[in-house]
């Protein structure tokens, strides 16, 4: 049998017999927030002055930021998720917001009085535990998004590790706004991305070898 006979045939299997991928994986999403909200709340703690912060607009930007890279992970898993997919959609939006806010966040480093400030900006409170807790949280979504994923028909296991990754890590760190109390884009916009990108990688190193078959 010929290798695209095996895909097709493969794919016709995983229609009949199982859950499209958006229902499974809108489960993996909702498990593993729930599971990330868990984790902040038994180990991070949610930040004391969560309840202003939630009226005021830079918590729902983070929130709008990290949810925009979460949903470019779905949308490129959605794809790779079956035979042939190209996840294009995915990172093409994953692209458009992380090249955006990046560039908002240098802008307002560079609108700093000095440079002392702008390094504050950069580093906030946090700096050294923020892209490490993001990852942390992401961990139990990503294993069960892989594992979900390996039922389906990925026919480019480390790419589709890596929008495994990208998906769980934005939805972790979401979550992870709940815990940190930092408010500036350049902040954000290093240490958030490379906290999601982290997780983003080791779906990649991961996938790469459990999503082969």
């Amino acid at each position: 049998m010929r290798t695209d006979d095996l895909i097709d045939a493969l794919a016709s299997d995983a229609v009949e017999v199982r859950p499209p991928p958006p229902r499974r994986l809108a489960l993996v999403a909702g498990l593993g927030a729930l599971a990330a909200l868990v984790l902040v709340l038994t180990w991070l703690h949610t930040r004391p002055d969560l309840m202003p912060a939630m009226r005021g607009g830079m918590f729902w930007m983070k929130a709008a930021y990290t949810g925009a890279l979460g949903v470019a992970g779905y949308l490129a898993i959605e794809r790779l998720a079956r035979p042939g997919g190209s996840g294009r959609r995915g990172w093409i939006l994953g692209g458009v917001v992380l090249g955006l806010f990046a560039l908002v966040g240098v802008i307002q480093a560079m609108m700093s009085p000095d440079i002392q400030m702008a390094l504050r900006m950069l580093r906030g409170h946090s700096w050294t535990r923020c892209s490490p807790n993001i990852l942390a949280l992401s961990l139990p979504m990503l294993a069960l998004g892989l594992w979900v994923v390996r039922g389906m028909a990925p026919t480019r296991p480390t790419l589709a590790g890596f929008a495994t990754g990208l998906f769980s890590g934005g939805v972790a760190a979401t979550v992870y706004g709940l815990h940190c109390p930092e408010h500036t884009f350049t902040f954000v916009a290093l240490w958030y991305s490379l906290g999601v990108l982290l997780a983003a990688a080791l779906g990649a190193l991961i996938g790469r070898w459990a999503l082969r078959w």
